[in-house]
């Protein structure tokens, strides 16, 4: 198996294999081609709302309309991330994207959340040979992840599902709860009472907006 293949079929790999010289070196390419793009993006000045939208469209695989981002951002790829419509990015977000990132629809990311699909063997003398294995992450329409979040690899986070500030994300969250801690769990779902309270004992019919 060459390298993508070792990748999609979750089996070590690694990306300086030099039984596939041309595919490492189309790799090493890519992954210089995402930090470039993410360099030109974290210098542009604010006020360059055109200019950031070009790069971020160059950066993702694939990106839908009314994407917002608040730059920095550090990436692998960039290339192996898609997002979808109405997705908004803070700062520091940080993406070891060496396979497969899914970004639905109106999804929103805190400010310094990590996503990474790229893990380690265990064992020092393993881990010593510079193999690693990928799995992808799945991030569905409307999830909300809060601050300071880290999703590992292979996790799916459910539609409309919120994930509390400083979570550690190590398995899947169905869709429509709010989860929180390390490892992350699911606290409680999200009910018709969140359609009236927008946090603690604050009424949405309270508040001019």
């Amino acid at each position: 198996m060459n390298i993508q293949e070792r990748m999609a079929s979750c089996q070590l790999f690694t990306d300086h294999d030099h039984n596939y010289p041309e595919e490492a070196e189309a790799l090493a390419r890519a992954r210089q081609r995402g930090k470039a793009l993410c360099y030109e993006i974290n210098r542009l000045h604010p006020d360059d709302l055109e200019g950031r939208k070009s790069l971020m469209k160059q950066l993702f695989g694939s990106m839908g309309d009314n994407v917002w981002m608040e730059p920095p951002i550090r990436m692998s790829y960039g290339s192996n991330t898609t997002v979808g419509n109405n997705v908004y990015i803070n700062f520091n977000l940080t993406v070891v994207d060496d396979y497969k990132v899914t970004i639905g629809n109106d999804v929103m990311f805190g400010p310094n959340v990590t996503i990474a699909v790229t893990s380690h063997p265990v064992h020092p003398e393993k881990r010593k040979e510079g193999a690693m294995f990928a799995l992808p992450v799945v991030i569905e329409d409307g999830a909300w992840i809060g601050s300071g979040a880290i999703i590992v690899p292979g996790v799916t986070i459910g539609a409309g599902s919120v994930i509390g500030a400083g979570s550690v994300v190590t398995k899947d969250i169905p869709a429509n709860v709010i989860a929180v801690g390390n490892p992350c769990k699911v606290l409680r779902e999200i009910t018709e009472n969140d359609r009236e309270y927008y946090y603690k004992d604050m009424r949405f019919d309270q508040v001019e907006w």
